[in-house]
């Protein structure tokens, strides 16, 4: 059996409601998943929660709740966004799982068996908000850490340890020697760098005085793992790894390594390019089962991070109920660039969707759809033809349907919908020049009327399927009122897949343009 094309997300912490960043990354992995089934490809999409940790304890105490209510009840915003956004996960991560803990469990019984893990007592400076032990490499110019760590306490207690000092000189050479270990490529000499600065091990537990939500370590009950810890296993658990007969898990063989590893820049390090990495090394997985990072950047604010604090927060929830979940998907995807940081705007968003959506690909499916309604009683011919304006069209869509799936190999989703509204504008040329509504009033113009309307609507048929994964409900209803039946697939993208005298359903707007002012 053929691996399946596994896509995996680094899981949201539930200490609050989604953000719009939660939702970009969720979009662009649920982007690619649908790209690789439009080639017809098996694919597992992952994605999840990480319900446990100092924070969401303080949030559960705060509300007044046990966190296991508090973590279900935020769990249940995401997934009713997710669904709300189109999200087609395969499986869903909660670390609360039991299956999930048990095989945490067995990770850390195994490590600790093999003597990668030792007890020791420490002091130190803590970040609560980050839930890790700092050092001075995280104080600023002034001797003080900065606000990014929020509340930061001295602590002094025993805890395990793993040892990560015997595996540094492997991780270096492995990310010297795999450069696409980690994407966009700039991405890997801030990597490298991290990894060659690499001194201590890591702390893999909390006492349970301190912080009692959290999978208990299983030779030593006063403890909880550490939440990092606890959640990096995830992208493992959930693909069938140490998995029992009947857990209902996957064929961890079908899926592991992940094609996909989707994370966000702020946890590249250290969490997933160094302990991760080095988590699996020392489990025995070899340096090709070492799964590869596609990391994005932040979704800012006026060039600010969005924070609580400084009231900027967009709430994607919000955005999809006032403008429908496809336009914000096109905007974010067609507005970012994968490692790059964005800039949000709502006029932006706006203006995308009606110049490219509502004046571009609905206009141009509604004005085929009413000429050949209007013209032919809605039946295309597919009449022979010599015209070289629309060979031009039928190569121009040859090109575009290459360009667009070399794009989406190469992960810049921004440039693949580049090229397909690139092959919108020439259609929209051809209306113009070819003017059916001219040829229609000459009846020695009959056959090239004919050819002309064949052309728009193949091309219609060729766009939705392109737009089908950024575009999901959108591609669906045009293909339906091309009706195209069957799920989009891109082998399909060919030119003559309409066939002689093939009846058109009747046009209903796909994008109707956005009227209100954004607030």
């Amino acid at each position: 059996m053929a691996k399946t094309f596994y896509i995996t997300t680094a899981i949201d912490y539930t200490n609050g409601a989604p953000h719009i960043g939660h939702a970009y990354e969720k979009i662009l992995a649920d982007v690619i998943a649908r790209f690789h089934r439009l080639e017809g490809e098996p694919v597992y999409l992952l994605t999840g929660v990480d319900q446990h940790g100092q924070k969401v304890q303080q949030a559960a105490q705060k509300a007044g709740v046990e966190p296991a209510r508090y973590a279900a009840e935020v769990t249940e915003k995401f997934t009713a966004l997710w669904a709300k956004l189109g999200v087609s996960y395969d499986g869903w991560a909660a670390t609360t799982d039991a299956r999930h803990r048990r095989c945490v469990e067995r990770i850390l019984t195994r490590l600790h068996d093999e003597g990668q893990l030792y007890k020791a007592a420490y002091g130190g400076y803590y970040s609560v908000r980050q839930e890790q032990f700092l050092t001075d490499k995280e104080r600023g110019p002034d001797g003080e850490f900065g606000p990014e760590w929020g509340e930061v306490v001295h602590i002094e207690e025993e805890n395990w340890y793993f040892k990560l000092a015997p595996h540094r000189d492997w991780l270096v050479g492995f990310v010297e020697a795999h450069p696409e270990f980690v994407f966009p490529g700039f991405r890997h000499t801030e990597l490298l760098n991290a990894v060659r600065r690499l001194a201590g091990d890591l702390c893999i537990s909390r006492p349970k005085e301190r912080l009692a939500w959290g999978i208990e370590i299983p030779f030593d009950s006063g403890y909880v793992t550490y939440v990092w810890f606890d959640a990096l296993i995830n992208y493992i658990s959930f693909a069938g790894y140490l998995s029992a007969a009947g857990d209902g898990l996957p064929n961890f063989d079908d899926l592991w390594p992940a094609d996909v590893h989707v994370i966000g820049k702020d946890i590249l390090v250290p969490a997933h390019g160094i302990y991760w990495p080095i988590m699996l090394h020392a489990l025995g997985f070899p340096d090709e089962k070492i799964a590869p990072l596609l990391v994005h950047g932040y979704i800012n604010s006026s060039g600010a991070k969005m924070s609580k604090s400084l009231g900027n927060v967009v709430d994607p929830d919000i955005l999809a109920d006032q403008y429908g979940p496809e336009a914000l998907r096109y905007y974010l995807m067609r507005d970012c660039t994968i490692g790059q940081d964005m800039d949000f705007a709502e006029e932006r968003l706006v203006a995308r969707f009606n110049t490219d959506l509502a004046n571009g690909l609905g206009n141009l499916l509604n004005r085929t759809l009413n000429m050949v309604a209007r013209y032919r009683s809605g039946v295309l011919t597919r009449a022979d033809h010599e015209d070289a304006a629309l060979r031009e069209i039928e190569e121009a869509a040859a090109t575009t349907v290459t360009a667009f799936a070399a794009r989406m190999e190469e992960f810049e989703i921004h440039l693949a919908l580049e090229a397909v509204w690139a092959f919108v504008s020439r259609c929209d040329q051809l209306v113009e020049t070819s003017a059916p509504w001219k040829l229609a009033k000459d009846p020695a113009q009959a056959a090239r009327l004919d050819a002309v309307l064949y052309t728009l609507a193949e091309s219609l048929r060729i766009l939705a399927i392109l737009a089908a994964p950024v575009l999901p409900k959108a591609s669906a209803a045009i293909l339906e009122q091309l009706n195209v039946p069957g799920a989009p697939l891109l082998a399909n993208a060919k030119w003559g897949g309409l066939p002689d005298k093939h009846q058109l359903s009747s046009p209903v707007p796909v994008f109707p343009r956005i009227e209100a002012e954004p607030k």
